[in-house]
């Protein structure tokens, strides 16, 4: 490593070798020329895609001002680029088991071809709540919404810095990502214009939120556990305490329009006890060095909105919390047998 280069430029770009040892899918597949072959092809691969992908949706910005149906459409398709290329780029370079199930909420909605592949049944429109273990979890429920058809149609919130990222930045904002300053006097009237134009029953879309804020790691376990102490709650062991005010928001905008909470709880085989996904399973480990995680574990279920009590604050932070207690009994299950439960 050279004297004075930064090692860490966050988002799991991590250069360091610090994790190489007793890393759970083993030793570097690719190391000296190799990997740094294999750098350059990744990086090659998505810089070029996503400066493709950039300059056909400047191409298109015009249509939002002669026919927006159109123009909501094309960036759509363009969004479906971003999703195949995403997808293409982990099955060539970070391959990875990814193992789904659902309680019974979910029958019928998960279905396994006779070549083995996932399609999913779910409708076209919903709101999607999941834990946060790494950077990358929206990638892998980016491709959920591509089993279903549904990868040009899903919109997620996120950091409001990501938005100042050239051509990634721009890509997000013509997708109308939603960009939240996690300041809720901020965020509440940003939220409200967006909400507003995804509350249309013809419209297809996939809403997706972190209810916990950021993933999982060292420094967010401590502020997760003073946060609980503070209230007299009991901490999660393997998530993050989850804020209500974001979702609940989400849910009473849309609940008119979008019948259904779908909540995915992810796990990742092979994180040893009291370690994080985030410090093992980096961009450098899973796509340069050839060690991505050893599977993919996503456990299903859904909620009727109408059921849940979406207009009351108090007993809504009561009901999202439970489902949380609920998902973080399911991931002690996951980390002793390497399964979730089944009904």
């Amino acid at each position: 490593m050279v004297p004075g280069l930064k090692k860490d430029f966050g988002a799991g770009l991590r250069l360091s070798r610090d994790n190489a040892e007793h890393h759970p899918s083993g030793p570097p597949q690719k190391e000296g020329l190799s990997q740094t072959e294999r750098m350059f092809q990744v990086a090659s691969t998505f810089f070029s895609g996503i400066l493709a992908i950039n300059a056909s949706q400047f191409i298109g910005a015009p249509l939002k001002f002669i026919n927006p149906e159109y123009y909501d459409a094309y960036m759509a398709f363009t969004k479906q680029s971003f999703s195949v290329l995403i997808n293409t780029m982990t099955q060539w370079w970070a391959p990875t088991v990814v193992r789904v199930s659902g309680d019974a909420s979910m029958h019928g909605q998960l279905q396994q071809l006779e070549d083995g592949s996932l399609q999913c049944n779910f409708p076209e429109r919903l709101i999607m709540m999941a834990n946060h273990q790494l950077y990358t979890d929206w990638l892998y429920l980016w491709w959920i919404a591509y089993t279903n058809g549904m990868h040009g149609r899903i919109h997620i919130i996120l950091k409001e810095s990501l938005k100042k990222i050239p051509f990634i930045g721009w890509g997000c904002q013509f997708y109308n990502f939603i960009f939240v300053a996690r300041k809720w006097e901020e965020d509440k009237t940003k939220f409200e214009e967006h909400l507003q134009k995804l509350n249309n029953s013809n419209y297809p879309m996939w809403l997706l939120i972190f209810p916990e804020g950021t993933n999982l790691s060292k420094v967010t376990r401590e502020k997760s556990k003073k946060w609980a102490e503070k209230n007299g709650l009991e901490d999660m062991k393997h998530q993050l305490l989850p804020h209500s005010t974001g979702l609940r928001f989400c849910l009473e905008q849309l609940h008119t329009t979008t019948p259904w909470l779908y909540d995915c709880t992810i796990g990742y085989e092979g994180i040893p006890p009291g370690q994080f996904g985030q410090d093992i399973f980096t961009l450098r480990s899973s796509f340069f060095e050839g060690r991505p995680p050893k599977s993919v574990n996503m456990h299903w279920r859904r909620f009727r909105v109408a059921d849940i009590p979406v207009d009351d604050p108090k007993a809504f932070e009561i009901w999202i919390r439970n489902r949380w207690r609920e998902k973080d009994y399911m991931l002690e299950y996951f980390s002793r047998t390497g399964r979730f439960p089944t009904d």
